[in-house]
């Protein structure tokens, strides 16, 4: 699961901004999660709870965000939906050589802190 190390990762991050800044805790972050990213948000959920005992984050609620996948044709400029799996043939020249615009995304979007100081934009 996957999701363990992401949780870690993105709670790792968001401490050492806590110390950076003389945070005493969290309340929220907000994650951006592409669809073509692999995560599950439940379980990312779920991993993150764990991953937040005994840190400046304890307590503090994860929102997921999904990012929708967009594909672009580099010859003729359409876009569209490439879908899960992705379908990256052009639906209009049927051109192999799209460009995926977004749906990988993964990155902390907000984080809350608890002494109510401004939020982090990342």
């Amino acid at each position: 699961m996957h999701e363990m190390s992401i949780a870690s990762a993105v709670v790792e991050q968001v401490a050492r901004e806590a110390e950076r800044r003389g945070a005493t805790a969290a309340t929220a972050v907000r994650v951006e999660i592409g669809e073509l990213a692999g995560v599950v948000p439940d379980a990312l959920a779920f991993c993150f709870g764990l991953a937040c005992a005994g840190t400046v984050l304890e307590g503090a609620e994860l929102e997921t965000v999904a990012i929708p996948a967009r594909a672009r044709c580099d010859p003729c400029g359409v876009t569209w939906a490439p879908g899960l799996p992705p379908d990256l043939l052009c639906p209009r020249c049927a051109g192999a050589t799209a460009e995926l615009l977004s749906g990988r995304e993964l990155r902390i979007r907000e984080v809350a802190w608890a002494d109510g100081a401004e939020r982090v934009h990342g």
